[in-house]
């Protein structure tokens, strides 16, 4: 294998240009779920071949209670500079786990905290029709995902001061607009993209892809819900300007915030312009579609490498393990 080995951790820098190229020809619904997956594989890879560095590193070990048959000569030769490679695994491996384990933590805790808000007496709440009007002056707007755990149906969060800076059409382009975050479960595909970012620095530029095609994909689909991409781009800068000044809570922040996520000014400039084509993918005979689907197949290309590496060395760890 020799320094083959090392893919899953360096694959994840093909993801710079794949994420440049998918958010700016493909349809933001299939941009997102695109590097979203990939984001997730070549996290997942990465995260295994750290664990497996690490073991082959320190199996040979005084004390170790690992088998013997991994810190075999043929089993190192696998993996060049297996002391140094292994050493420095045990502190990356740990940092990524409590990383992603705190990242999922603060997930939770945001969720829990705006459902206890809304369910709480502290807070005056109006709900009719799966929306919830906040008493407050501060203007944000968030989608609150439902949990199947607790039986708690998805929520749109809504202050009073942001609907008072917005006209009845605009009103109708925000709730459509998070009503679409909470139909596509947009909250799944940040999540994953994060805890990717957490396991493999490489893979940041896909995190802050995802946040802006999530966005676009909720922009398109209030477009779509309202039957005007101006009303919905007019809202969105208008909701932008009005919520400038004020302090966001963090939960408007972290639960898909409307005018929070994602450049504003490239949100409304693409509402602005055609639609796009309503396939998730552009004839490959176009110069656009050549690119995303080159975008497509060297996204492919890498995880299938990353996920090769890191399988082939636990075979070989495998069949050097006793019966």
């Amino acid at each position: 294998m020799g320094v083959f080995v090392f893919l899953p951790l360096i694959l994840p820098l093909t993801a710079w240009p794949v994420a440049r190229l998918a958010e700016q020809h493909l349809h933001p619904r299939a941009a997102t779920r695109l590097l979203s997956a990939v984001a997730a594989v070549l996290a997942v890879c990465s995260t295994l071949c750290l664990a497996l560095l690490m073991v082959v590193g320190t199996a040979q070990l005084p004390g170790n209670p690992l088998p013997d048959g991994w810190s075999d000569p043929e089993v190192r030769e696998a993996l060049p500079y297996d002391e140094v490679a292994g050493t420095a695994a045990i502190p990356a491996l740990f940092a990524v786990l409590l990383s992603c384990g705190r990242a999922t933590w603060r997930h939770g805790r945001v969720r829990r905290r705006a459902a206890q808000a809304l369910a709480g007496g502290g807070v005056s709440a109006s709900a009719g029709g799966g929306v919830a009007v906040l008493p407050d002056r501060t203007p944000y707007a968030y989608a609150l995902p439902g949990s199947r755990r607790a039986r708690r149906a998805g929520r749109i969060v809504v202050t009073a001061g942001m609907l008072a800076g917005l006209d009845c059409a605009e009103r109708s382009a925000l709730l459509a607009h998070e009503r679409a975050h909470l139909t596509g479960r947009h909250h799944r595909f940040l999540l994953a993209v994060q805890l990717a970012a957490r396991a493999n620095p490489f893979l940041r530029p896909l995190r802050t892809a995802v946040s802006y095609t999530a966005e676009r994909w909720a922009d398109e689909e209030a477009a779509a819900a309202v039957g005007s991409r101006r009303a919905v781009a007019r809202a969105i800068g208008k909701a932008a300007l009005i919520s400038h000044a004020a302090p966001v809570p963090v939960s408007a922040s972290a639960l898909a915030g409307f005018a929070v996520a994602g450049p504003v000014p490239r949100r409304v400039a693409a509402l602005l312009a055609p639609a796009p084509a309503a396939g998730s993918w552009p004839p490959v005979r176009t110069a656009v579609g050549l690119a995303a689907w080159g975008a497509a197949a060297g996204a492919a290309v890498s995880a299938l490498s990353s996920a090769n590496s890191a399988v082939t060395l636990f075979l070989v760890l495998r069949a050097a393990t006793p019966l």
